[in-house]
């Protein structure tokens, strides 16, 4: 079974029925989804800066952890001394160098629709998988 590391705005993709839903279910069906468990506190912070531009309602919140919480992703620890060489090397948030971290040690691609991270991925070697 493939392994694959899926990041914060794949995830908010699927349970938000944004257009690249099917495919992003396609590509992951029969494979072990990985994650830094940083990734709850990333979907959280999503929904509330979706709350402050009045986007989302509590309930369609609540209704979109339910279906976040049916994903079946392991969530794993990172080298956090390895994301922070990352962070720095490349001028980036510590939550972008997790994924890329989490990716390295796992040795497995990145699902990303976040095309910087994508190509900030490569250039640590990481596979990133197109949408």
């Amino acid at each position: 079974m493939e392994t694959i590391v899926i990041d914060t705005s794949a995830v908010i993709a699927a349970i938000l029925d944004e257009p690249e839903k099917a495919r992003l279910v396609a590509m992951t069906q029969g494979t072990h989804l990985l994650a830094p468990g940083s990734l709850r506190w990333e979907l959280g912070n999503a929904l509330s800066a979706m709350f402050k531009k009045d986007n989302i309602s509590l309930e369609d919140a609540l209704a979109t952890l339910a279906i976040f919480d049916a994903i079946p992703i392991q969530f794993v620890e990172v080298d956090m001394s390895r994301a922070i060489d990352i962070a720095h090397a490349l001028g980036i948030y510590a939550y972008d160098a997790y994924m890329i971290a989490c990716a390295i040690d796992h040795r497995a691609p990145l699902l990303t629709l976040d095309q910087a991270l994508g190509q900030q991925a490569e250039t640590y070697g990481v596979s990133v998988l197109e949408i």
